[in-house]
């Protein structure tokens, strides 16, 4: 059976070429950044790039097609390519101006695109201011999702904009038209950022420092423009602001548009809140119970891990230091993740409390009088059969991934804790790292890291469909060469 053909491909360069556009645009914003920091041999890089992915995109754009054949599987294959090209776009760039081999350059825009925050760069603060916001910028971006930028501003409301936003691993709506609940979400995510660069200032940090963290921090990412993360500053009113800004990253928009309306009760009521403010303070508890060691780094750390920031205020040789136990909880925590519909990776809240209680659900239904029922439902909702499936079926891929890239790490000798670890890291976007990312980093396992942050971003079966899809448009190739 053909699952993919030619007229399927049409459909997807079409699409694909709008969100190249989009992304042709957003590579000059930094331009901004160029001309006041004079960074003159920047500017002709950013141009380059943009100009290649707005011919490009425009080119895909102009291929005709129907765009109510529009379905899920194109959709998912555009999100997969779109995230691959804007990272290869951003490696183009970095090997114009900074020389950086393009396998480098794709681990690092994957990583920033993704909000992961891992680096090959062993000093960042050397880099061009412009390249420093373009980091953060391209974080920020991600977390919104790139192919849900370009549904607000180049694709109209209708079955294709509905099948881009769910590719991209989206299923909450604030409004009934997707067009605008992106709108309203881009609002949203602005007024976030907006509120986090005042109160950063306020702290008494510099305005390019600022705009650079709380994109960081908005977009749970992590990415710094200091060598020594958050904590080159030193300072714990700016870690409190970097926690408070982290947490708001990892509620989801739908929350966020509620809160107003409810006067707060919407925050409150939300289970996917209350179950991470709740595994926080239990981690705490374990920790300072298990250690007698309770400040404001393991807080930061444990918040930072559970909301898939990655940022940190103490360097990576000295967190794998910290006993065991702390190590593991916030391994457990990058896994875990937090809100569904935020910004952040990992499994997510709202798969592990629906596989615990369709868990508890069998074992109550097993020890009760035959033909009773007992229905799972999660903040009144009922939870269906196909809910919990897909959320076991998840959680399950999720893990032999991990394990597989584990494999291929062990493979090259690495320390087996640190190995995971990074992993853990990578697939759930967080970018704490166990000290492993290094530009000297053999190329499959720089591979194998970007594969695992770009399906933990797309949440796996988009870039399954993606890989299969390829595979059956080359045995079609195959075949018709040899009819031929």
């Amino acid at each position: 059976m053909k699952y993919i053909n030619f007229n399927d491909c049409k459909i997807i360069f079409h699409y694909l070429g709008k969100v190249m556009q989009a992304v042709g645009v957003a590579f000059l914003i930094p331009i901004i950044i160029a001309i006041l920091y004079r960074e003159f041999n920047c500017i002709f890089g950013f141009i380059l790039v943009s100009i290649f992915s707005l011919i490009l995109g425009t080119i895909f754009n102009k291929i005709p097609i129907v765009s109510s054949k529009m379905r899920l599987k194109h959709a998912m294959i555009i999100s997969s390519l779109a995230w691959l090209w804007a990272s290869i776009l951003g490696s183009l760039l970095m090997f114009i101006i900074l020389k950086l081999p393009l396998i480098d350059g794709i681990f690092e825009n994957m990583s920033m695109w993704t909000g992961t925050g891992l680096t090959v760069f062993t000093n960042i603060e050397a880099l061009p201011k412009s390249i420093l916001f373009l980091r953060s910028f391209e974080g920020w971006l991600g977390g919104l999702g790139i192919v849900i930028i370009a549904i607000g501003i180049l694709i109209r409301s209708g079955n294709a904009a509905s099948k881009l936003y769910k590719s991209e691993a989206r299923e909450e709506r604030i409004k009934p038209s997707i067009v605008n609940t992106m709108n309203k979400t881009i609002e949203i995510y602005l007024i976030y950022t907006l509120f986090g660069i005042f109160l950063y200032v306020l702290a008494g940090m510099p305005l390019f420092d600022s705009v650079n963290l709380c994109f960081s921090m908005i977009c749970t990412g992590g990415m710094s423009i200091k060598n020594q993360n958050i904590g080159f500053y030193h300072n714990n009113i700016i870690y409190i602001i970097s926690m408070l800004i982290m947490i708001i990253g990892a509620i989801s928009f739908p929350v966020h548009y509620k809160i107003y309306f409810t006067k707060g009760k919407s925050l409150i009521r939300d289970i996917q809140f209350k179950t991470m403010i709740f595994l926080i303070l239990v981690s705490l508890i374990i920790i300072y119970g298990l250690t007698r060691i309770m400040n404001i780094d393991i807080l930061f750390t444990i918040i930072s891990a559970i909301t898939s920031t990655g940022a940190n205020t103490v360097p990576s040789n000295i967190m794998m230091n910290w006993a065991r136990i702390n190590l593991l909880i916030v391994l457990l925590l990058m896994i875990i993740g937090a809100s569904s519909g935020s910004t952040v990776g990992g499994v997510k809240i709202i798969r592990v409390i629906t596989v615990i209680k369709s868990l508890g659900q069998t074992v109550i239904g097993i020890l009760s009088p035959e033909g009773r029922k007992f229905p799972v439902k999660i903040q009144g909702k009922s939870i269906t059969d196909k809910d919990t499936k897909e959320a076991s079926s998840y959680i399950i891929l999720y893990l032999i991934i991990i394990l597989l890239s584990w494999i291929v790490l062990m493979g090259y000798g690495y320390n087996d804790f640190n190995a995971l670890f990074e992993i853990t890291s990578a697939i759930g976007n967080s970018g704490l790292s166990s000290g492993l990312t290094n530009p000297g980093l053999p190329v499959l396992v720089k591979l194998v890291l970007i594969f695992d942050m770009w399906v933990g971003r797309l949440e796996i079966i988009p870039i399954l469909v993606s890989i299969y899809g390829l595979y059956d448009l080359i045995k079609i190739n195959r075949k018709h060469k040899k009819n031929v």
